[in-house]
């Protein structure tokens, strides 16, 4: 009895212990089965992933190598990974004691690498969605690739695709669900705890980092498209939202610039741009380099002598065209093609890959105004609206983005730009080798294939320059044999207009219009055949140098009168009026300055007299030749066949006109043209006909009788004397001059000019 008492205490204590051990046996069999949980769906898990890369994706051989990129993105990688990780995990089996620790520590080991292989399959995954949905809008296609899939993995069902895309998602995301798991069967005070808890945190800072990333390509991808939109188009989106927007990203910026707010210093940021605005000259400037290379190379071997008739028999002009021609016909076409090939189109590649890196960098100086001014709303109301919160994440995504990236794209934009350079500099090396053995047996040939370098260099210098001295002479002795160059003639009473532009511009800038000249634009000049211009500059605004921008003086002309109607001779004379200012003319394009066709002017050639004449500006002038301009008279209603006087000369424009010389006597066929316009007169002159401008005529005088002046009875140019007189200086006269007769009238009472008289200024003698 007392030993029974004495046993039952001793049974009452051992209970607690017994019913420790059942609870630690408990834990650690729930924690034995996480583990073996967490080795046996890792088998399962790179098991399907190596189904997918090497059965299914071998056998849709039906989509394009672009989408099956796509679809699996870096798929091999991340078999690669986890197969490591797996051997790794299995072994852990043989230490049961240590196990759980290994396990965390594996996972400590691996966080990086599973992080760089999952954010970027996880970043392309809605992209392979979207390829998805559009194989699903082709039923043959989908029931293709449903039938593949289905027969090398039937628990995929009717999803497909959209299955073994989200694997990886899957598994990623239950990594620190397995580990929790684990944790939650391991006792706290054991070894193993602190390391899966470090474990378990650090695959969740991974599936954080993960869908950060994902985020910021997200917003990457949206600022790198580049919209190809028209001028509708932008000003449609244009709202109030998008003005106040911009309005504050400059109001903001101009207090930056004005040192009213801080500007925000980011100097690893400002290196990596810098760096990378380097990077994208050098491929501009390549890409031009290498354009204008190809077009010196083609323009270098355009020339065929081989298709040339010489006259020479053999020798080295033919060894020459033989040469040329397989140049041309094999070794250059090969070589051009290698280079666009291996050197032009993946500089193209570059210099596309380098736009989306530049548009973020522009975004993101527009997102660190808007980022800067939320930082000054925060410190000073405490809160933000959710729309600015998201400009604010957003500048904190491109930001990050730009920074962890940048380095490695301008790393590899420096490596791939070096390998172009050193495949260009490898192709040229070949071609020139290429050329030597081609040129080997024809160089041998050649009668100074035994001469030095330096020697054969000094012998093609000698030959340049005596063939540049016989181009120079045949050049010379051609200009001698030219044919004189034909002068037109000038447009009735446009003496004046070509003095006032000779004495303000010069002889070398002065052009004469060779044809008549239309204008078309609201800045083109209508010029008449003979007319005289000054150029001002030789070609427009636009850079184009066949329009030239030329001044009239103000002397104007109508079109011709097949074209657009009748020229009026008398509205063409009111408007040829001196203007005594400053301009000298003002004419019927009420302005002096417009665009005319570069091929319609030639250089003006001055005559002797006239360039004397602007040289003699002194008291000491001698003589200065006047002619005066027409002045618009009444058109005097002739009858057919009257006997009609020119009193001004008149320059024929078409086929249609006729030329007349001042005196010049013409029989009028019809006082009108085909249209009625009494304004043109159809003449005779010496058996040719045309029309001519009624007021250029004047009634032929009645024979004078013996003793009396042959002056003509015409009517008299009145304003024109008058004006010349008014400015005639003290010592200076008028003087009107026939043919051996002289006369000398002061002042302004001269009421009748005679056909055939010169009108001149003399100066007087000082007694």
């Amino acid at each position: 009895m007392a030993d029974r008492e004495a046993d039952e205490p001793s049974s009452r204590t051992g209970s607690p212990d017994r019913e420790s051990q059942v609870s630690e046996d408990r834990w650690s069999l729930h924690q034995r089965l996480a583990v073996r949980e967490l080795i046996d769906t890792e088998v399962s898990y790179v098991h399907l992933l190596r189904l997918c890369a090497l059965d299914i994706r071998s056998r849709l051989q039906q989509l394009p190598q672009g989408d099956l990129d796509v679809l699996f993105s870096n798929i091999d990688d991340i078999i690669k990974v986890n197969s490591k990780f797996l051997q790794d995990l299995q072994e852990t089996d043989s230490k049961e004691e240590e196990q759980v620790q290994l396990i965390g520590n594996l996972f400590l080991e691996f966080q990086e690498e599973l992080e760089r292989v999952y954010k970027f399959y996880c970043a392309n995954y809605d992209q392979a969605l979207l390829l998805v949905e559009s194989y699903r809008r082709e039923p043959e296609l989908q029931r293709e690739i449903q039938g593949i899939i289905e027969s090398v993995m039937p628990q995929a069902g009717p999803s497909g695709l959209s299955f073994l895309l989200v694997i990886p998602l899957q598994r990623i995301t239950k990594y620190p669900l397995l580990l929790q798991k684990i944790l939650e069967n391991t006792l706290p005070d054991a070894s193993a705890y602190p390391v899966l808890q470090r474990a378990a945190s650090a695959l969740q800072d991974v599936n954080t980092n993960i869908n950060e990333y994902k985020r910021r390509k997200e917003v990457a991808s949206k600022y790198t498209k580049v919209e190809q939109l028209s001028l509708r188009e932008r000003l449609a989106r244009i709202n109030t939202h998008t003005l106040s927007k911009k309005t504050n990203r400059l109001s903001h910026l101009l207090k930056q610039e004005a040192g009213l707010v801080p500007r925000t210093e980011d100097k690893e940021f400002d290196n990596l741009e810098e760096r990378f605005h380097w990077v994208s000259l050098c491929v501009t400037e390549l890409k031009n380099n290498m354009a204008v290379y190809l077009d010196n190379m083609e323009a270098f071997l355009r020339f065929w002598p081989q298709e040339c008739v010489l006259d020479i028999c053999g020798g080295p002009v033919l060894q020459y065209c033989n040469l040329a021609r397989d140049l041309q016909l094999q070794a250059f076409p090969e070589f051009k093609q290698r280079l666009e090939g291996l050197v032009w189109q993946p500089l193209c590649s570059l210099a596309k890959a380098l736009g989306g890196p530049q548009n973020l960098i522009k975004k993101r100086l527009d997102k660190l105004l808007d980022f800067e001014r939320l930082e000054e709303k925060q410190l000073e109301e405490g809160s933000m609206t959710y729309e600015e919160k998201e400009a604010w994440h957003t500048y904190q995504a491109l930001n990050s983005l730009l920074v962890a990236e940048l380095p490695q794209f301008n790393q590899l934009a420096v490596q791939w730009l070096g390998q172009i350079l050193c495949t260009f500099m490898a192709l040229q090396r070949d071609f020139a080798k290429q050329a030597l053995q081609r040129a080997e047996g024809t160089l041998a040939q050649l009668p100074h294939h035994q001469l030095s370098e330096p020697a054969f260099r000094k012998l093609v210098e000698d030959a340049l320059g005596q063939a540049g001295h016989q181009l120079c002479s045949f050049q010379e002795n051609f200009k001698k044999v030219l044919p004189p160059p034909t002068i037109q003639p000038l447009l009735p009473g446009a003496e004046r207009q070509v003095q006032a532009l000779l004495s303000r511009y010069g002889p070398e800038k002065l052009y004469q219009v060779t044809s008549n000249i239309r204008g078309s634009g609201t800045l083109d000049l209508t010029l008449l055949q003979g007319q005289v211009v000054a150029l001002l500059q030789n070609k427009d605004t636009k850079g184009n140098s066949s329009r030239w921008l030329v001044d009239t003086g103000g002397l104007g002309a109508p079109v011709q009168p097949e074209a657009s109607g009748s020229v009026n001779p008398e509205e063409m004379a009111q408007q040829r009026t001196c203007d005594t200012q400053d301009e000298g003319y003002t004419g019927l394009l009420g302005g002096h300055r417009g665009y005319v066709p570069a091929g319609r002017l030639e250089q003006y050639r001055v005559v002797p007299g006239e360039e004397k004449l602007r040289g003699q500006a002194g008291p000491h002038e001698s003589f200065r030749h006047l002619s005066p301009e027409p002045t618009p008279v009444p058109v005097p209603s002739v009858p057919t066949g009257t006997q009609m006087v020119a009193v001004y000369p008149f320059v024929a424009r078409s086929s249609h006109e006729v030329s007349l010389q001042a005196g010049q006597s013409v029989t009028v066929l019809e006082a009108q043209d085909k249209k009625g316009n009494p304004e043109w007169s159809l003449v005779e002159v010496n058996g040719q006909r045309g029309y001519v401008p009624s007021s250029f005529l004047a009634r032929a005088p009645s024979p004078a009788p013996r003793g009396a002046s042959p002056y003509l009875d015409v009517v008299a140019n009145e304003g024109f004397l008058k004006e010349v007189t008014s400015k005639l200086r003290p010592d200076e006269e008028l003087g009107l001059r026939e043919v051996g007769r002289q006369g000398v009238c002061k002042g302004p009472e001269m009421r009748c000019v005679a056909v055939g008289i010169e009108v001149f200024v003399s100066t007087t003698r000082q007694d």
